[in-house]
């Protein structure tokens, strides 16, 4: 089932509870909690023990389940750490970037040799770690992303299939998601305006506003039986509460419209 939900880097300037009100109210199916250092750690890596409860009742509280996190390091120590915190806390994808550099077959092979050893760490604690190609990055289209699910092949990897860095690099993502499709466990989500490489003011990267064909992208990610979070990740500077709900709102609007016309949205699978 596709669920709809928000990466909590959003809010960055607010605490989780606020976050999460924010994006329950805006009608979101759960949340993906951002454990990126130095940006948005929701998830503390630290203090999360300390944390666990407190972070369950909020979810709990607000019927808002969650989805999946990011922590974007590659550091194994930080990665283990993830990786217990979210099974204890029942959060079930852990989401990185790939590193390295675009163009440099030596920078793409030692990443999939670093994920394929990431993912047997995720297997001893039973989630899932996913991997999306980005700009500047080993992996940063679909040819690389091809490469990066065939070297990893683990049962425990999955690709976190972001449009916005696919169109980034010149392709279509509606067109480039048939492609990958047997690797995907994740799904970032939203727009931007012009090529890049910055996907451009966070205004501008609600689902609607910029130029990418969503609207065929999800058409696409419905055709090809995708079941599995779709995540708005919105980066940039912080956001005032008002604004970042705005584009939440906004951005789940459009989603869940163009879901609606498939006949396909999270509400009407979760009541069947």
């Amino acid at each position: 089932m596709i669920k709809l939900g928000v990466n909590s880097v959003l809010f960055k300037k607010y605490d989780f509870a606020t976050a999460a009100k924010a994006i329950k109210t805006a009608g979101y199916d759960g949340v993906e909690i951002s454990g990126i250092q130095g940006m948005c750690e929701h998830l503390n890596l630290e203090t999360w023990k300390a944390d666990k409860l407190n972070l369950k009742a909020i979810s709990d509280g607000l019927e808002l389940p969650f989805l999946s996190t990011e922590i974007a390091s590659l550091d194994r120590e930080r990665l283990l750490k993830a990786f217990e915190a979210c099974a204890e806390i029942g959060i079930p994808v852990v989401n990185v970037g790939p590193g390295g550099k675009a163009g440099d077959d030596e920078s793409l092979k030692q990443t999939i040799e670093t994920l394929t050893a990431r993912a047997e760490d995720a297997a001893e604690f039973g989630v899932t770690l996913c991997c999306k190609a980005h700009v500047g990055s080993s992996v940063h289209d679909t040819p690389t992303t091809l490469k990066m699910i065939e070297g990893v092949n683990h049962p425990n990897f999955g690709v976190d299939m972001d449009p916005s860095h696919i169109f980034r690099a010149g392709e279509n993502p509606a067109e480039a998601l048939p492609a990958v499709i047997k690797g995907m466990k994740h799904i970032h989500i939203r727009d931007c305006k012009g090529p890049g490489p910055s996907p451009g003011a966070p205004q501008n990267q609600a689902c609607g506003r910029g130029d990418i064909d969503l609207w065929g992208y999800l058409r696409a990610v419905v055709e090809n039986n995708y079941k599995g979070p779709v995540c708005l990740e919105v980066i940039g500077p912080d956001q005032e509460l008002v604004d970042a709900a705005i584009i939440a709102a906004e951005s789940y609007g459009y989603m869940n419209a163009i879901l609606k016309s498939f006949g396909h949205t999270a509400k009407v699978v979760r009541g069947r």
